[in-house]
């Protein structure tokens, strides 16, 4: 199944809902990375995250997650647009912990002391940014208190990944519903009733499921219809033009003494693992250039 979301709306356009599947993105990270199980979920289910929020974006705007707490995994960081493109890392991707309760133990990986930092690019004057403590460190349910605490939208985020005994990814996705006003209370303890009922996304993808099955199941008895489906993929924006800009950024100062003993510099992007190698004889040409 090809990655991929699904928007859908209520006839009476108060509550918006979307859901997505997003098992090949995450499988892209974790090859990138080399994540270990518990890092893979932690990653899986913050990309999944920024996808569903980015859903809600123009394809020029872009939304960034910054997950940082008080566990081994130190950080989370996730850069979605548009598009339908994602990218993100995780601090420690070495970060492997036994189960809890019978299910990944994202919570202790990421820790529950710390922040979520939002950031959306609008592409209006400034960038906005929202700053809100990690209410659990399960990812779903820290999107969804940033939504009510910073931008008094309520919100239901599900976030799920599977990921089997030799650390492939079976099923990865989520689903993100929120009301908008005037609000209809009664129909909103419905759709909360049914999600707190309803099986994992996770445990639904991989009976067959698709994310307009979920967004049936959520929805079921509203009318709705569909307004968006966006193929979703993990693609950086990284180029070998962007990492000479930022070598270009140290000066020249710093650039000869990364030079004065070796005969090239590998130099990787944090969020995909591409590396761009330059010999001295290149960084030579990139200092002369700045006279």
């Amino acid at each position: 199944m090809e990655d991929y979301m699904v928007k859908a709306i209520t006839e009476s356009k108060d509550i918006i809902a979307v859901a997505c599947v997003t098992t090949n993105l995450v499988n892209d990270a974790r090859g990138r990375h080399g994540t270990y199980p518990t890092a893979t979920a932690a990653l899986g289910r913050a990309l999944t995250g920024a996808e569903l929020m980015a859903s809600l974006l123009d394809p020029d705007q872009r939304v960034a997650l910054k997950f940082q707490g008080d566990g081994p995994l130190k950080k989370i960081l996730v850069e979605a647009d548009g598009t339908g493109a994602v990218r993100g890392y995780v601090g420690v991707p070495e970060v492997n912990l036994p189960p809890k309760n019978g299910k990944i133990d994202v919570s202790g990986a990421l820790g529950s002391n710390g922040y979520l930092t939002v950031s959306k690019d609008l592409r209006v004057k400034d960038v906005y940014t929202g700053v809100v403590r990690l209410h659990s460190g399960e990812i779903a349910s820290d999107i969804a208190y940033y939504f009510s605490e910073s931008e008094q939208i309520p919100s239901a985020v599900g976030l799920g990944v599977f990921v089997e005994r030799d650390g492939e990814v079976s099923a990865a996705g989520g689903f993100l519903v929120q009301s908008l006003p005037p609000s209809d209370d009664e129909r909103i303890d419905a759709i909360v009733s049914r999600i707190e009922h309803m099986d994992s996304v996770t445990a639904q993808l991989r009976d067959g499921r698709l994310p307009e099955d979920i967004l049936e199941l959520i929805l079921q008895g509203i009318p709705h219809y569909i307004i968006e489906n966006r193929q979703l993929a993990f693609r950086c924006s990284c180029s070998r033009e962007r990492t000479e800009q930022a070598v270009i950024a140290l000066g020249a100062e710093e650039i000869r003494n990364i030079i004065s003993d070796r005969e090239s510099v590998d130099i990787s992007c944090q969020f995909c693992g591409a590396v761009h190698t330059f010999s001295r004889e290149e960084l030579k040409r990139l200092i002369e250039e700045q006279h």
